[in-house]
């Protein structure tokens, strides 16, 4: 058999039977008839470290790394052999040999990233995802990443948000809402602090928030969040919610949570949400559930993106029917004696400028029935500003 047959019986053992040995052993007789052959050299490396002999798979890759050998392939399998052994730093620096051959290659690009965030160097796997992302912008597991981190890679930000809804009939006086917000990261996440100002129904109000995502691990995250007024009607007296978040395999995400707003009397409601990555998409589709309570309606809401550059660049779209307790609209959960039937339609936009600065524009249509047959239009435009430093 020659080398190239004995290549091929290899990865059929190895791939079809899962025989790592018998596999290795047809690569060394390939080895003695053409030991130059690297791909059969790269190969045996990674069947040494699937079969956990990481010391055997070093011997073969340091040879490769003596002869200078230039192939990508080579440069993925040794770097991830000394990431999976939690040798980071080494694996960096075989990255940045394979890099200066190989200046574009997603595969070693995105494993740096995967490296660096797993050292919690946020800013420098931001750089990273950020040249992967300009190289190809539909790489789908840099975009779960670079959203995965942005918040993290910023210290403190500020941030300003004004919001007008318009009703045609259900209220006479316009609504105005603006938010003012200050964000710290810490070890454990990072911690939101905001004000709102709102005029509703000609009078007004104003809410104090707090909100955190702490880190449990690399795979579950949460969000707590509690909210006060003594404006009640303009907002709720209470608010508060906590939801599980896990990053899936294969580019998905999940959520399941609990939010509770207090008026006249608690409000309970169950959330869950499912999102995926895909290029340069996401895709999330949302739920709230109020079991027992027919006076509220369920609020279901699809939300699409597609994200222009990094994390922070995208044009959304979301459609869906209800009313959510996160939405400005939230205090007409309690005003409503008929479970109203809400439709609504929007897009959003949000764009950086520089490195510091966000902003964001979205508008919103719904259609709500407000009492029996009754419909009437509304129409929500914001505006946000936010500064990182």
């Amino acid at each position: 058999m020659s080398s190239d047959d004995l290549f091929l019986q290899a990865r059929t053992q190895a791939f079809e039977s899962k025989d790592y040995p018998a596999a290795i052993t047809s690569l060394k007789q390939a080895l003695r008839q053409s030991p130059d052959y690297s791909d059969l050299s790269v190969f045996l490396g990674r069947l040494y470290t699937w079969s956990d002999q990481p010391d055997s798979a070093r011997i073969v890759f340091n040879g490769l790394m003596q002869r200078n050998v230039p192939d990508v392939d080579f440069h993925v399998a040794y770097a991830s052999l000394e990431y999976w052994n939690d040798q980071e730093d080494k694996a960096l620096e075989i990255i940045d040999k394979g890099l200066e051959y190989h200046p574009k290659s997603e595969e070693l690009l995105i494993l740096a990233a995967k490296i660096r965030y797993s050292l919690d160097q946020f800013e420098k796997a931001e750089s990273v995802l950020n040249e992967l992302l300009s190289i190809n912008p539909k790489q789908t597991e840099a975009r779960e990443l670079s959203s995965k981190i942005k918040d993290l890679t910023t210290l403190n930000a500020v941030g300003v948000n004004y919001n007008f809804v318009h009703f045609d009939r259900q209220f006479a006086h316009d609504w105005h809402i603006v938010g003012i917000s200050y964000k710290r990261r810490t070890p454990l996440g990072s911690v939101i602090l905001r004000t709102n100002l709102a005029n509703k129904f000609n009078e007004n109000g104003i809410q104090f928030e707090a909100e955190a995502y702490p880190r449990l691990s690399k795979m579950f995250y949460m969000y707590v969040g509690a909210g006060y007024s003594n404006n009640v009607g303009i907002f709720p007296k209470f608010r508060s919610g906590v939801s599980l978040y896990a990053n899936l395999p294969a580019s998905f995400e999940g959520e399941i949570g609990i939010r509770q707003l207090y008026f006249s009397e608690n409000l309970l409601m169950y959330t869950g949400s499912v999102g995926k990555y895909y290029q340069n998409f996401w895709f999330n589709l949302r739920t709230f559930i109020t079991p027992g309570n027919s006076n509220i309606s369920h609020s279901y809401t699809g939300t699409v993106r597609y994200y222009t550059k990094g994390a922070n660049d995208y044009l959304g779209f979301h459609f869906g029917s209800g009313i959510s307790p996160e939405e400005n609209r939230n205090n007409l959960l309690d005003f409503t004696e008929y479970k109203m039937k809400t439709f609504k339609l929007g897009i959003d936009y949000n764009f950086s400028i520089g490195k510091r600065n966000l902003l964001s524009v979205s508008g919103t249509y719904f259609n709500q029935e407000y009492r029996p047959r009754t419909t009437g239009n509304q129409i929500d435009l914001s505006l946000g500003f936010i500064r990182n430093f």
